[in-house]
């Protein structure tokens, strides 16, 4: 591509990013992103496909002379956060803002199927792009699963940016890369009495300190140093008055795994340890867990070839540390091999902070792979080089 419709693309990318991150919209509320994503896809002659999703798009390229199809995975929803960014194209919607880069992903996204409708004739295959709604509620890859819209890929990828890693520099790794992300609500009933007459009552709050402490010991000594976990209790809650001790108290955070295995172990002593510290100090404790989705896990052969392409492209490759953060790219790849990458942005915050942002020079760099990655991956599975 010549550096005239590189920077033509480039613009027109930044143009797409800022309308986006200036129009965010939550979790199964993105009817305008819906509607904004259909216009400048059909404006590249790029079809549009029907499945029956209320927000969210799927787009196809490719397929002219039959082929294998793969995906392309673009998140589209905001967070509920005050911008605080200062950006001229900050935020029109107070409390709502893209402080988790999804519009960059989806401008990106936008940008490979560009560059790939003009080389459609060449693709050996289809390239599906799956727009998903509701990432930060966990629940837009399900929906999308069950439209129908992953029926006949044999591979799929996605991004996510990460503002610890500067822009030309891709993190590819096989096996985990994200966290299973599950949240948990524990109930303890006490019995209530006068603050002056602890004796007569079961203090739910002494009794919550007693089982948050010992929660502590689950990662220490039952989970391996060579596998990763946390419990973080994030809340807790009793009484409404000085003078009384409440007859109840509640407790929340969450729990994030890697393994499965490690998932369910942990999630097994959790209950042993807060039902059975709360009975041993009189009270009732019941656990009721918030299922996340599942940690994602990346195809090894994907990885070692998605690595090649970069290369190729010049990209400097590195094998990121996986983060302790949830995604629902797991539910596709609990059913289709393929790869979830992160691609430098070089941002000044992490991910969810209000003063969040990216570097666009970043834009080009991942519809660039997105494309490439594309390609290649028809390539060889139309050559059954994937087996």
């Amino acid at each position: 591509m010549s550096a005239n419709r590189t920077d033509s693309l480039t613009e027109r990318l930044v143009a797409i990013r800022r309308h986006l991150h200036a129009h965010p919209e939550l979790s199964h509320e993105e009817h305008e992103t819906t509607a904004a994503i259909r216009g400048w896809l059909r404006e590249e002659g790029i079809r549009i496909a029907d499945y029956p999703l209320r927000t969210g798009v799927v787009a196809e390229v490719g397929g002219l002379r039959g082929g294998p199809t793969i995906a392309i995975r673009a998140d589209i929803d905001a967070l509920p956060v005050q911008e605080e960014t200062g950006l001229p194209f900050a935020s029109k919607a107070a409390g709502k803002m893209h402080a988790c880069g999804h519009d960059f992903h989806t401008a990106a996204a936008i940008g490979a199927a560009i560059l790939l409708k003009k080389r459609e004739s060449e693709l050996e295959g289809t390239v599906r792009f799956l727009f998903q709604p509701a990432e930060e509620k966990a629940k837009g890859a399900s929906e999308v699963i069950a439209s129908g819209a992953l029926e006949g890929v044999r591979a799929i990828f996605g991004l996510h940016n990460k503002p610890n890693l500067p822009v030309g520099t891709i993190g590819i790794k096989a096996g985990p890369i994200m966290a299973a992300a599950d949240g948990f609500i524990v109930e303890v009933k006490g019995l209530g009495t006068h603050a002056a007459v602890p004796e007569a009552g079961i203090d739910p709050i002494v009794v919550s300190a007693h089982i948050i402490t010992a929660l502590q010991s689950i990662v220490s000594r039952n989970v391996s140093a060579l596998d990763g976990a946390v419990v973080s209790v994030t809340r807790l809650h009793s009484g409404t008055a000085w003078n009384v001790i409440a007859d109840q108290a509640v407790f929340d955070g969450t729990l994030r795994t890697f393994d499965e295995g490690v998932r369910a172990k942990v999630r097994e002593r959790f209950e042993q340890i807060a039902t059975g510290v709360g009975a041993a100090l009189g009270a009732e404790t019941r656990v009721r867990w918030l299922d996340g989705p599942p940690a994602v896990v990346n195809d090894a052969k994907w990885a070692e070839w998605s690595a090649e392409t970069a290369r190729a492209l010049g990209l400097n490759v590195v094998e990121p540390a996986p983060s302790p953060a949830g995604e629902d790219f797991s539910f596709y790849l609990q059913r289709t091999p393929g790869i979830f990458f992160f691609l430098g942005t070089a941002g000044p915050q992490e991910w969810h902070h209000p003063a969040f942002d990216v570097d666009e020079r970043a834009l080009p760099v991942g519809a660039s792979f997105f494309a490439s990655l594309a390609a290649d991956a028809l390539s060889r599975l139309a050559d059954s080089a994937l087996k």
